[in-house]
């Protein structure tokens, strides 16, 4: 590959991210003096759109097919399964996010110049060589809470000439020590905004996370202002995203075995109207599953594989044993409900549905997060003083 070729690779990434306006104007110079690359693996596994699957590349034995995915907008997996597992493991633990993802976030951190930031999440590093470049090494403080991706992180920084600060330890517990900062971003999903990052951000400076339930692996970037007194930050959802979670936050589902040992003879039986499309919506990314899980409490949905043109969409109680399941079949009107302890999940679950459409089907920028300095959260529609409820 000629450098020819590497630079046309990067230009068009550059190109297709500014006509989406994911990289703004302000960002475009650090695009273009940190690569990507120079902070990737020589082995990794890229998400391919065109297969839909995780796929490996190798440096060492095909360059060429390397560079075309770092130069991609595509998530790529650094490592699996907590570092448990060389090659492709079971659960993706650490990774480069999409670039448009990144300069989507980037935007919304809303930086000016001399302004410190805390990252939470070093990852490969990428992302804090950004900030670097654009607010000076020593204004850039990163904590990443796996040792050895923390010292690769640090290594490849280094490398690059750009040897900020890495702190290897639990995000959550940011970096009271350089506090207050100006700016926190967390390049790891959260389901609880902890309130060391309120503590730690000055008065008017922001807080930006992928923030989400339990009840999906769905995120949506919150853009959280901390109040002049501290005691709060506030902010709407600026579009959706999925990060891996914090680890201290991951999901702490025990099961299905756990739940339903004996199958769903001896459950409450009825039926509903609901349809599998309204409840499960449409794509990747979709605002009905959101807004379900923001008004169902300590809930996990799980929507199984269809087979023989029958699928079961589950429902588990993360604070109990309760569970639904809703079972759409094929050519049928409608679909038969199982419910199974105290809490009458799909009741709630429906409720919330008939709630969202309602309230005129609102998207992700519609929703708010409000977060205490003693860690209460409360999610809102349009205006945080109109009907807030906790999450």
């Amino acid at each position: 590959m000629t450098f020819t070729d590497l630079e046309e690779g990067r230009s068009a990434l550059g190109r297709s991210l500014l006509a989406r306006k994911d990289l703004t104007s302000d960002w475009v110079p650090s695009f273009a003096a940190v690569p990507r690359a120079a902070f990737l693996p020589d082995v990794m596994w890229p998400y391919d759109m065109d297969t839909g699957t995780t796929v490996e590349a190798d440096r060492r034995e095909d360059p060429a097919a390397w560079q075309r995915y770092a130069d991609a907008d595509v998530p790529i997996v650094t490592q699996w399964d907590d570092g448990d597992s060389h090659g492709h493991g079971t659960l993706s633990t650490s990774s480069a996010s999409m670039p448009s993802v990144v300069f989507r976030m980037l935007r919304d951190l809303d930086v000016e110049a001399e302004q410190r930031v805390l990252e939470i999440g070093t990852g490969t590093g990428w992302n804090a060589a950004l900030l670097a470049h654009r607010l000076g090494r020593d204004n850039v403080v990163s904590i990443e809470i796996d040792p050895n991706v923390a010292a690769a992180a640090r290594d490849r920084l280094a490398r690059f000439g750009s040897p900020l600060l890495v702190l290897t330890r639990d995000g959550a517990l940011g970096d009271e020590r350089c506090a207050p900062y100006d700016r926190i971003i967390a390049t790891a999903g959260v389901r609880c905004i902890p309130p060391a990052w309120l503590a730690q951000t000055r008065p008017g400076g922001l807080v930006v996370a992928p923030w989400g339930t339990h009840y999906s692996n769905q995120d949506a970037i919150a853009r959280l202002t901390v109040a002049q007194d501290g005691a709060s930050a506030s902010g709407h959802f600026t579009g959706p995203v999925q990060f891996m979670k914090l680890r201290a936050q991951r999901l702490p589902f025990a099961g299905h075995q756990e739940y339903v040992p004996d199958g769903v003879a001896d459950a409450e039986r009825s039926t509903t109207t609901v349809t599998e499309g309204e409840l499960l919506g449409e794509g990747r990314f979709n605002a009905t599953t959101y807004a379900i899980g923001l008004r169902v409490r300590n809930c996990y949905q799980q929507a199984a594989r269809k087979r023989e043109g029958a699928r079961p969409v589950w429902f588990y109680d993360l604070a109990g044993r309760s569970w639904a399941c809703v079972m759409f079949r094929d050519g049928e009107p409608e679909a038969t409900v199982y419910q199974s302890g105290p809490r009458k999940l799909w009741d709630e679950v429906h409720a919330a549905l008939r709630w969202w459409q309602g309230s005129g089907r609102p998207g992700y920028e519609r929703f708010g997060l409000t977060v205490t300095a003693e860690g209460a959260q409360h999610v809102w529609l349009d205006n945080p003083d109109d009907e807030p409820w906790p999450v």
